[in-house]
């Protein structure tokens, strides 16, 4: 019920959504006259679609997730190589980088089916295989639907040891919110950046528009997870 609520409350929330919702506002008063509002609304809608895929704002408020955790730049000793669910193309290179760094590792796959048959730890551990990982060093984590998911159950791979963390930059600090209260010692391994300099005369675009969604999701995602603990320590 939480996972249910939490896609459909943060599907609302997006920009996109809230800019959608304004225009068709300012069409409902457009259509009964009262053409005050209706400009108003419309203007406003206009504005915020605007702001939302104009690359000043939608890199501004990206670089702060993106920035919060460095790469990593020396070689680790741990085991484990936990590639969460996700964009594989922009995060499998450094899953692969780093198995062959370390002797003896073990890449993890995460994902569940959603709407698929197969689950994306399937999917993912067959194009590691075809990438030339042995089928024997890939293990798959079938159903974890969202990153805290992925926490719990990864606890029961490595315990209290150290294992190295890749995803996207923008989703890391989100990710080791979650691992750190389950009580795990991920290392960190940001790929995927996004965030770029841009120039105030850039024009807006639906890639920046993409940048956008992809901080307000992270942004909701971390105020889900602190009202969810507030609550649950409050019934504790």
């Amino acid at each position: 019920m939480g996972f249910t609520l939490k896609k459909l409350l943060s599907s609302f929330l997006m920009p996109l959504s809230i800019g959608l919702l304004l225009f068709i506002t300012g069409l409902v008063y457009l259509y009964i006259n009262q053409y005050k509002k209706a400009k108003i609304y419309l203007s406003i809608s206009f504005l915020w679609i605007f702001i939302i895929s104009y690359a000043p704002f939608s890199n501004a408020i990206l670089s702060p997730l993106e920035s919060k955790y460095p790469t990593i730049e020396k070689t680790t000793t741990a085991k484990y190589i936990l590639l969460l669910g996700g964009d594989f193309k922009g995060r499998a290179h450094e899953a692969i980088r780093l198995y062959y760094q370390i002797k003896g590792a073990k890449i993890i796959t995460s994902g569940y089916p959603g709407s698929k048959t197969v689950s994306e730890a399937l999917r993912s551990a067959n194009k590691l295989i075809e990438l030339g990982i042995p089928k024997e060093d890939i293990l798959m984590q079938n159903e974890p639907r969202d990153t805290e998911e992925e926490a719990i159950n990864i606890k029961n791979i490595v315990g209290d040891e150290q294992f190295v963390l890749i995803t996207a930059a923008y989703h890391m600090p989100r990710a080791m919110e979650l691992f750190k209260k389950h009580g795990l010692n991920p290392i960190v391994a940001p790929t995927d950046f996004l965030a770029k300099e841009s120039k105030l005369t850039s024009f807006p675009s639906g890639m920046d528009l993409r940048k956008t969604e992809i901080a307000f999701h992270e942004y909701i995602g971390s105020l889900w997870n602190e009202l969810k603990w507030y609550k649950n320590e409050i019934l504790d």
